[in-house]
């Protein structure tokens, strides 16, 4: 009998032999040994430090380095954390001061064209699972906030014709634009970002939200695609 008409045997329990298998199975299967809570307690500790430290000891002598080399400017207090961005493709980066990355990051260049740049400001934060896909230019201002899972997409990878498509050709110029975060912006979870657009200082954009145009200063936006809800400045006033 192979191993998967075994595994089919046992699971479906239709004679006693197979039932009795299928409970030894499960029964081994959540094995574990009892809780001793302070022997366990001490133990996870030890288990956090070990792992902090590995973990800081890879950020500074190794992910740190690495992707400074990478810049081409200091970057000056810069922390990644979770690991190192993965950059695929030519592009020119920049890091102002005191900024902070997520390691499980994506930033790309797009081929074919001079390098793009991203240039990231200071003190910007760019959460975990973010892509930032640049076509010619993406600037971040100061005081950024990125949140987990978004999406800046300065070029899309693949033009509108089907049969471009299909026959692997890339996008088009019309498809590629810069995408301008003025300082202070914040972006929630899941935002995304088309070419093109800019948004305005200290402007807000709701989780999930698609900025498909430009949004200006001081305002709370949401949607699909993203619509000014209210000011944030006529909000702080009432305040």
């Amino acid at each position: 009998m192979s191993a998967a008409a075994m595994k089919a045997w046992i699971k479906s329990r239709e004679t006693p032999l197979s039932r009795f298998a299928y409970c030894a199975f499960t029964t081994l299967r959540t094995l574990r040994v009892p809780v001793i809570r302070p022997l366990h307690r001490t133990l996870y500790a030890l288990h956090l430090a070990v792992r902090d430290a590995v973990q800081e000891s890879a950020r500074i002598l190794w992910y740190t380095p690495l992707f400074a080399s990478r810049l081409e400017t200091p970057a000056p207090g810069l922390l990644l954390y979770s690991g190192m961005p993965q950059v695929i493709g030519p592009l020119r980066i920049r890091v102002g001061r005191g900024s902070r990355i997520s390691g499980i990051s994506t930033f790309i260049g797009r081929s074919g064209t001079a390098a793009p740049l991203l240039d990231i400001g200071d003190n910007v934060d760019i959460g975990w699972q973010s892509t930032i896909s640049v076509g010619t230019r993406i600037e971040i201002g100061d005081n950024v906030r990125l949140a987990g899972k978004c999406m800046l997409a300065g070029f899309p990878g693949h033009p509108m014709d089907p049969a471009d498509r299909a026959a692997g050709l890339p996008d088009t110029a019309d498809q590629i634009g810069d995408i301008v975060l003025e300082r202070d912006v914040w972006l929630a979870t899941g935002v995304t970002v088309l070419a093109g657009v800019r948004i305005g200082a200290a402007t807000v954009v709701a989780t999930g939200s698609v900025v498909t145009r430009d949004l200006p200063p001081g305002v709370l936006a949401a949607g699909v695609p993203a619509r000014v809800i209210r000011s944030l400045a006529a909000a702080d006033a009432a305040a």
